[in-house]
């Protein structure tokens, strides 16, 4: 049996804000609606500018991590491997990332950009290539840049410096030691609460369509009864498998969810207007290229107008809202990955299936309002968003079976997010442990289901979306504090690792070949550079409050100890060691001995030892550090 590893003050404070902000939606859900939109409103108002620059930002320092010096340092030690194969890995991150909306909007959004876009006229050519360049738009590497900057922060400073899986680990080089204290805590709690409610209404989405397409199809009737039953059912299968962990059940599933969107991607580019759509996903691909820079700090400031407020700043707030849950997830799923592979495969890789996916749809989708549909697929979009994808289909062959697969789409993508979500709030509750016991796993679980549930019955979905969405504010401010604080962390490993690869002269290198060093200069190296260099991650170490550690010097040695508990002991020892000159030296030593020669060596206990002679402070700094880190205890 697994003991109970919970934060109790994470665990218990998050039910307790969660179960305070459920009263509220519960008991007066028309006035919290309307307090919570008039502050979302205020904080798109005033700090939008701030979400578009700051979103701007990520995707910048994301590219820079990923394609500069510091796209070599794995997420985990030197040696680390990927805990899951490049195909499943993507899987996982997909159906975490944008699974339901993928399916809500892939019709819906680019006819509705179609219909009333910003600039074009209503219902024209124009209007259709600007509804799929905007669609592009919300769903390329911005969006991608926000869950990658979170998932990259938090498994590099979990599985390359050992600390916590939780939201504050990432803001250890600002905070130090002080993010085990209430600020962390505070930290922790904001990410379960956003988790929760944030995919509670992704699950409101998912079980209104997926309702929607059964009355639609089957004429079962679309009521508050049948969506509850949904649920229930749903988070029935979700429980299952969140309780056989991220490796069996949410894998497996995501494994699914792939193979079940490309078959029905496919069935509808080989019976829709397939030429077309290769044309069109070239050309939309184009248009995206061609306004990114334009579009990346596009706010109307000359021309005022609310559009911007209800799409593109809306979705920001929306994606950077749902970067704790999506970028908690994917730093679960990524140990062993290189930062460049990182980069590579939570950016482009999503982002060039999610282009091809919203071409096939919406193109397509626009494709038959102007044609045969007659705008009835604008009309359904206008009416019932939960219906659009289901009005779609008909105009396409075995409508009743493409139907059907949609709505087992949906289901899994239902049973993946809250699967996945409930893993994260239990692992950000549990202080980062990955193996809890099986009950708190089932508690995160029941509770995502039952706030979707009570949300439906008391009509208070919105209000908690909305609600969702103003968090987005304050997280902003701490994304560009993990940013800042991943940026300083790589560039001094970045500069630790280049100071441990360089060679010294290659004259001093000969000379020390050919020509014996003598003890009083090793001696001399020992005290000058390694002494100040063993004290120098001493007193780091106990001024962070991390472990209590002391040197030694002795006689041509000096020995670092950290103690972590009473198993868990670091010693690095520097010792001056003599060793015999190669054979082929010009020296020789009387009485036909071979010459001595001396080093300076560096050893961590029970493992051989290396030769450090002519290293300077840096580098035998960097040396322990680096021994350190791949020797660190188990937490």
């Amino acid at each position: 049996m697994i003991e109970s590893r919970m934060n109790p003050r994470v665990f218990w404070g998050a039910s307790a804000v969660i179960a305070a902000m459920l009263g509220g939606a519960l008991l007066a859900p028309g006035a919290s609606d309307l307090i919570f939109k008039a502050a979302q409103a205020w904080a798109i108002g005033t700090f939008g500018w701030l979400y578009i620059a700051a979103v701007v930002a990520f995707l910048v320092i994301v590219l820079a991590l990923g394609f500069g010096p510091a796209g070599r340092l794995r997420l985990g030690p030197d040696d680390a491997e990927p805990d899951f194969p490049y195909v499943s890995w993507l899987a996982m991150l997909f159906a975490a990332g944008m699974g339901i909306g993928l399916m809500y909007f892939a019709v819906a959004e680019p006819i509705q950009h179609y219909s009333a876009p910003p600039e074009a006229q209503p219902g024209t050519i124009d209007a259709a290539r600007e509804a799929m360049a905007i669609t592009f738009h919300h769903y390329g590497v911005h969006a991608w840049a926000i869950y990658a900057l979170v998932g990259l922060s938090l498994a590099y400073f979990t599985y390359r410096k050992g600390l916590p899986l939780t939201l504050r680990s990432g803001l250890f080089p600002i905070l130090g030691k002080r993010i085990r204290g209430p600020i962390g805590d505070a930290i922790d709690i904001f990410a379960v609460c956003g988790t929760v409610f944030g995919v509670s209404t992704s699950l409101g989405f998912g079980v209104s369509q997926m309702t929607a397409g059964l009355a639609y199809n089957y004429g079962l009737p679309d009521t508050t009864a049948m969506k509850v039953g949904v649920i229930a059912l749903v988070m029935g299968a979700a429980t299952l498998s969140v309780l056989s962990g991220a490796d069996r059940g949410v894998r497996r599933l995501s494994e699914l969810n792939l193979v079940l969107a490309v078959l029905l991607m496919l069935f509808v580019l080989a019976w829709g207007p397939t030429l077309f759509l290769l044309r069109a996903l070239v050309q939309n691909f184009g248009l995206y290229l061609d306004h990114f820079f334009e579009r990346s700090f596009k706010l109307y400031a000359y021309e005022p107008r609310a559009w911007m407020a209800d799409w593109t700043l809306f979705y920001w707030a929306w994606w950077i809202a749902w970067s704790p849950f999506v970028g908690m997830f994917i730093a679960r799923i990524s140990r062993g990955r290189t930062i460049r592979e990182f980069v590579i495969g939570v950016l482009f890789v999503p982002t060039g299936f999610t282009f091809l996916w919203m071409t096939v749809f919406g193109n397509t989708a626009i494709f038959l309002d102007l044609g045969s549909a007659h705008g009835a697929i604008a009309d359904a979009v206008q009416a019932n968003l939960s219906t659009a994808l289901f009005k779609f289909l008909e105009y396409l062959p075995g409508a009743g079976f493409t139907s059907t697969l949609a709505i087992v789409l949906v289901g899994v993508f239902f049973i993946t997010s809250a699967d996945s979500g409930a893993l994260v709030i239990d692992t950000l509750a549990s202080g980062g442990a990955e193996e809890t016991p099986r009950w708190q796993r089932m508690y995160w679980c029941i509770l995502l289901g039952l706030t979707a549930t009570l949300l439906l019955l008391a009509g208070g979905l919105g209000a908690l979306q909305t609600a969702t969405l103003l968090a987005a504010l304050p997280f902003c401010f701490v994304m560009l504090m993990l940013a800042f604080g991943l940026v300083r962390q790589t560039r001094a490993d970045v500069e630790g690792i280049t100071l441990s690869d360089e060679t010294v002269d290659v004259t001093e290198r000969l000379k020390r070949l050919f020509v014996p060093a003598r003890k009083a200069l090793i001696a001399r190296q020992l005290s000058e550079r390694g002494v100040p260099a063993l004290r120098q991650v001493c007193e780091a170490m106990l001024a962070e409050g991390w472990a209590d550690s002391h040197v030694e010097v002795e006689e041509l040695e000096a020995t670092l100890t950290i103690l972590f508990n009473s198993e868990a002991t670091f010693t690095y020892r520097l010792a001056a060691k003599a060793r015999p000159l190669p054979a082929y030296t010009a020296l020789e030593a009387p009485e036909g001995r071979r010459s001595l020669t001396w080093m300076l060596t560096g050893q961590v206990s029970g493992e051989k030892y290396r030769d450090l002679t002519d290293f300077s402070e840096e580098q035998i700094t960097h040396d322990v550090l680096s021994q350190l880190e791949r020797w660190r205890p188990a937490r």
